[in-house]
């Protein structure tokens, strides 16, 4: 590699890095800033359940759309208007001064994120030509990534003890504006080729069904499920959803081509992606709020808590790949949901009032399974898609991660926000945790199973453990 293109691709993994640090930290950093944001600016779980999934629900509607404006305008300009909306608004968020300004910060939060993701594995793509080197880059990368998860509850509850809840946003101003002034030394790119078209109709009815359903799952308790706005938000999603079936179906350059959707490996890693955030994000939210509303634990105090998950997070995604080949993907994935599942209901006598120490070993456990889950299902996905299809496949495998983190937000903090004791609400929680994680090993033992004649059947066992 020659010095010019080797300064170049330290440039890029540099400026890429940092901005995909501060989008990771903020899907976890909010978490132990909500009690504080509710007392703020008085704001009931409902408000709180928008605060986190405005951004994470635009985040997963947008992404594929993100990376084809990367691939029509250039990676390098989408990225930079990304990383500078996602700077302005977190500018927004920490001014906010009443809910809705708060939530509408968030969406574009969400959009610049969208943007800027996508776009910075293209931008590594193209500066590092060689497939050693493009791994060890796209290895830093999501490291960076990991490092962010781990450290988010314990930054922000540092930053919110030191000073206040505003200050998780401010944090991403000076950050932001550091990457923005190393990604404008990065060298332009220019489109190579006919780019795919934006699929704007299908793009508008994938925001729609998926705004709509959240709505009707945050929106259905406080209002009452029989109410109008709940039965025509019903309505709706079912509308959008069936819409974007039949767009995507018919349009030549789709959003999401269905046909990816045939393999059942593929369906089954989109499911389990998805199905671990549910798990994992629906989790981090109800169990920030346990610890400050009923142990009167601080944001300090609750990031301190909940570090023993946040940090397997990291430490289990980078052993990912040894675990798959030493246990093989079957095997393994049904025992990351195992954990899963073994760590929610282990929870229990947290919730019962057991001291705190007793969480400590199933939060490990769920940490364990989260960090395992993301790499673990990629792999296998893009081995069943061709090369040319390998970023729009990636794309759904994140989108599905993003719209499982925005569901489980949904669904456990509806049961939060319903008419029960918290304590009891946090047991459904827990069992509905555990339901969905054996639901998940179910369907990845029923994907990745193997039919081939019996003669054939040991030679392939292998792929799947």
């Amino acid at each position: 590699m020659s010095a010019d293109l080797a300064s170049q691709s330290r440039r890029v993994l540099a400026a890429t890095s940092v901005s995909y640090f501060i989008v990771i930290l903020d899907t976890s950093i909010v978490n132990v800033a909500l009690e504080r944001i509710s007392l703020a600016l008085s704001i009931p779980i409902t408000g709180l359940q928008w605060v986190t999934n405005a951004y994470t629900l635009v985040f997963a509607a947008l992404l594929l759309s993100g990376g084809t404006l990367g691939d029509r305008l250039g990676a390098r300009n989408v990225y930079l208007a990304g990383l500078a909306l996602f700077t302005l608004a977190s500018m927004s968020c920490a001014l906010a001064a009443n809910l809705p300004i708060l939530v509408a910060a968030r969406v574009v939060q969400g959009i610049g994120a969208a943007l800027l993701v996508p776009c910075s594995l293209k931008l590594i793509n193209q500066a590092c030509p060689s497939t050693e080197a493009r791994a060890r880059a796209i290895g830093f990368w999501v490291g960076c990534g990991g490092v962010a998860m781990a450290a988010g509850p314990v930054f922000g509850g540092i930053l919110v003890h030191l000073m206040d809840w505003r200050s998780i946003f401010f944090v991403n101003v000076p950050v932001g504006l550091a990457g923005i002034v190393m990604t404008c030394r990065v060298a332009r790119d220019v489109p190579k080729g006919p780019a795919r078209r934006l699929d704007v109709a299908g793009q508008t009815a994938a925001v729609v069904a998926l705004a709509a359903l959240i709505a009707v799952l945050i929106e259905g308790e406080p209002l009452g499920w029989r109410s109008p706005i709940v039965l025509a938000g019903m309505v709706a999603t079912v509308c959008a959803w069936a819409l974007f079936l039949a767009i995507e179906s018919r349009t030549r350059d789709a959003m999401l081509p269905l046909s990816l959707f045939r393999n059942g490996v593929f369906s089954g890693s989109t499911f389990v992606s998805m199905a671990s955030a549910f798990v994992f994000y629906g989790l981090l939210f109800v169990a920030s709020l346990y610890y400050q509303r009923v142990r009167a634990y601080s944001p300090l105090s609750t990031g301190l808590a909940l570090l023993p998950m946040t940090t397997m997070v990291a430490v289990s995604g980078v052993l990912s790949n040894r675990l798959s080949k030493a246990g093989g993907s079957r095997a393994s994935m049904c025992t990351a949901f195992g954990l899963y599942a073994a760590g929610a209901l282990a929870l229990m006598a947290l919730v019962s009032g057991a001291p705190n120490w007793t969480a400590v070993v199933p939060l490990v456990a769920i940490g364990l399974a989260a960090g395992y889950v993301t790499p673990a299902a990629t792999a296998p996905a893009l081995a069943t898609v061709e090369h040319r299809d390998a970023g729009i496949a990636a794309g759904a495998l994140n989108a599905a991660r993003q719209s499982g983190s925005a569901l489980g937000v949904a669904v456990f903090g509806s049961v939060l926000g319903a008419n029960m004791p918290f304590v009891m609400a946090m047991r459904v929680v827990l069992c509905g945790a555990a339901v969905m994680a054996i639901a998940a090993a179910l369907v990845w033992w029923k994907a990745t199973a193997v039919r081939t004649p019996r003669a054939a059947r040991s030679r392939t066992d292998s792929s799947y453990g």
